[in-house]
């Protein structure tokens, strides 16, 4: 980057330019504040600056990166071009491992880095959902570790992002966003920074009580997407059409989800495990039997549909292993193109080994993407059994080009599979 001269500085630094960081970055700058972007890909970094956007399925941002990118928005992949800052935003992910505990190895190496350019009275708020603790325990004491300053050198708060891809600018302009300091200080002064590019927001008592807030909304969803999991195979089983009961048992004191395939995305099928496994160190297992059971109910349904798929199959007039499958969406939701969690592409790989005659097709990936998944690809029209993951129906191919996608972006994100809480 050049030099600036002070009027042209950057305010604020956002650290993670991805599906939740670009957005973010994007209407700070589109309220007059320059700032700087960083990430670690390149790529990524050159395309923003050249005001092209590499989340188009992000409506709304297209206009936003090609007003903005390299200009109020500059993006960088060196954390030195950001040392000028006072504010710094980190909205970096924290993964699950194999064992469902919190991997904070991509959060460690940005809070590693950007302790090496954190100055005193320096602002840090974390964005990326948490257990509840972390930003007064674990964030601290790496910033502290990795800039040499002490823990009142600083300030710190947490302001979960509450967004869904797809819908991250509008949610960002228009839906509550809550904020929370370690210490009342940190809260004003993160409070006063947000609330000149987030309209909607609302201060909370600490930072602990704000990561909270969002673990329990993805505890939430999760949960009741299990409840209609749940009701919708019981009703299976009762010969009782589910979606005309759950039209008539919705009213404003009861809102049955819509079942699914599972639970997908980076969220909430994670969330939950948060507060499971610190209920599991605490030996308090009992406070986190629903919560585990949620996960079990939507984790089970693969095994509950690949059932009903071998069903439908036994129906056509051919050998079982000569049936063509079609998979019809195998991304985590509808007109997203993320993979995290999917269990609509859980379900086509597990179809394919038990040697099944698999295929897959989704609208937003060329064959070759279905490819490097390990899937082939297939013209609907071509399969015996066409299963659209989305609406949870069967299509016949002749059916294909009259189908629509009711249950695509413009609709009810409570089935399934869904990046954002709310």
């Amino acid at each position: 980057m050049t030099s600036e001269t002070s009027e042209d500085r950057a305010e604020i630094a956002v650290i993670g330019l991805g599906n939740a960081g670009l957005p973010l970055a994007a209407v700070i700058a589109d309220s007059g504040i320059k700032v700087v972007g960083v990430d670690v890909n390149r790529q990524r970094c050159l395309l923003i600056n050249q005001g092209k956007n590499p989340i188009p399925e992000e409506k709304g941002l297209d206009g936003l990166i090609e007003k903005h990118g390299g200009r109020k928005l500059v993006a960088t992949a060196d954390y030195r071009d950001a040392a000028a800052c006072r504010t710094f935003i980190v909205i970096v992910p924290v993964f699950v491992d194999e064992n469902y505990s919190p991997d904070f190895t991509i959060m460690q190496k940005a809070l590693r880095s950007l302790g090496g350019i954190l100055k005193k009275r320096d602002l840090v708020v974390l964005e990326t959902t948490f257990p509840p603790g972390t930003t007064e325990g674990p964030v601290r004491d790496l910033l502290c570790h990795a800039s040499g300053l002490s823990r009142d050198d600083f300030l710190l708060a947490y302001s979960p992002e509450r967004i869904m891809t797809g819908y991250s600018i509008s949610r960002l302009k228009e839906f509550p966003k809550v904020i929370g300091g370690t210490d009342e200080q940190s809260g004003i002064e993160a409070f006063s920074v947000y609330r000149r590019f987030i309209s909607n927001l609302h201060q909370v008592s600490s930072a602990r009580a704000a990561e909270m807030i969002k673990v329990m909304e993805g505890c939430y969803r999760d949960v009741n997407i299990g409840l209609a999991n749940e009701l919708f195979r019981i009703c299976g089983e009762l010969g009782i059409d589910f979606f005309e009961a759950r039209e008539q048992a919705c009213h404003q004191y009861c809102h049955i989800h819509l079942p699914s395939t599972g639970v997908g995305g980076h969220c909430i099928p994670v969330y939950p495990w948060f507060l499971i496994k610190e209920m599991e160190r605490r030996e308090k297992f009992e406070s986190c039997r629903l919560l585990r059971t949620a996960r079990e109910v939507n984790d089970g349904m693969i095994d509950y549909w690949m059932g009903r798929i071998l069903e439908q199959c036994l129906k056509i007039n051919k050998p079982l292993a000569s049936v063509k499958i079609c998979i019809l969406g195998i991304t985590f939701r509808a007109g997203v193109k993320e993979f995290y969690h999917s269990r609509n592409l859980a379900l086509a790989k597990r179809l394919a080994e038990k040697g099944l005659d698999v295929y897959a097709f989704d609208e937003l990936l060329s064959s070759e993407e279905v490819q490097r998944w390990g899937l082939r690809c297939i013209d609907p029209r071509q399969a015996d059994l066409i299963f659209d993951c989305f609406n949870l129906r069967w299509l016949r191919a002749e059916d294909w080009p009259e189908r629509d996608r009711a249950a695509g972006p413009s609709a009810e994100p409570a089935s399934a599979d869904c990046k954002g809480c709310l």
